[in-house]
């Protein structure tokens, strides 16, 4: 093969294996719980968020929860949406996949956490003295919720 061949073909394998980063976009959060209807109406209290699509019918449908200060605001975000889907079991064992929510209050939130009937693994907490606190919450079912709130500017 000569160079410019062996060049072209670098080139071509190059593209054809390298990830298309303008074209990747995160398109939503998916978690699961036995009554998926249930685990939305946990992550309206807590968070304030507001069933935005509902796909499937009777006992078992997928949810879409977004945020908005009303469903119809909910509904026009375009942010990704956390996608809550039936499961057999509500099993947690792997819980390093979790919901990462920024925050502007973490005390308040876990305090909301807490009421609407889920828990902390650990109550907020400063990392490394940067000004970043972080709380680790679990749902209703035990799927991982991470809060983060960004330093005060």
């Amino acid at each position: 093969m000569k160079s410019g061949q062996l060049f072209l073909t670098a080139a071509i394998l190059a593209l054809l294996t390298a990830p298309a980063e303008a074209q990747i976009s995160l398109n939503s959060v998916r978690i699961a719980a036995v009554d998926s209807v249930k685990l939305s109406q946990f992550y309206s209290k807590a968070f304030g968020m507001f069933e935005v699509q509902r796909i499937g019918g009777g006992a078992n449908p997928e949810v879409f929860v977004n945020f908005g200060a009303t469903a119809a605001e909910a509904k026009a975000n375009k942010a990704p949406p956390v996608v809550i889907m039936h499961r057999d079991a509500d099993s947690t064992a792997d819980t390093v996949a979790h919901v990462i929510f920024t925050v502007t209050d973490v005390k308040a939130v876990a305090a909301a956490v807490k009421a609407a009937g889920g828990s902390m693994d650990r109550e907020p907490f400063e990392f490394q003295n940067s000004g970043t606190w972080i709380g680790l919450a679990k749902d209703p079912v035990g799927n991982a919720i991470e809060l983060i709130q960004q330093p005060k500017k």
